[in-house]
C-alpha cells in the first residue's frame, strides 16, 4: 500500500528531516487551500492527501521522541 511505504520511509528519517518535511508540508497545504479559496484548484482531494500525511509526519515525530519508534 502507498501510505505503509511513506511511513516506513519517513521512519527512515531523521528528526531534522522529519521537521523539513512537515514545513513542506505546512507550506503545500496552505497552497492548495489558497489555490482552492481563488478556484484555480482542479484536484481538491489533494488537500485530504496533505493533511493525512501531515498527520503521518507528526506521528513518527511523537513516536521517535517518546522513543517507541512508532
Amino acid at each position: 500500500m502507498k501510505s505503509t511505504k511513506y511511513v516506513e520511509s519517513l521512519r527512515g528519517k531523521s528528526a531534522a528531516e522529519l521537521n523539513e518535511e512537515l514545513v513542506a508540508a505546512k507550506k503545500e497545504l496552505f497552497n492548495l487551500r489558497f489555490q482552492n479559496a481563488t478556484n484555480q484548484l482542479d484536484n481538491t482531494s489533494r488537500i485530504k492527501e496533505v493533511r493525512k500525511n501531515i498527520a503521518r509526519i507528526q506521528t513518527v515525530m511523537a513516536g521517535k521522541a517518546s522513543g517507541k519508534e512508532a
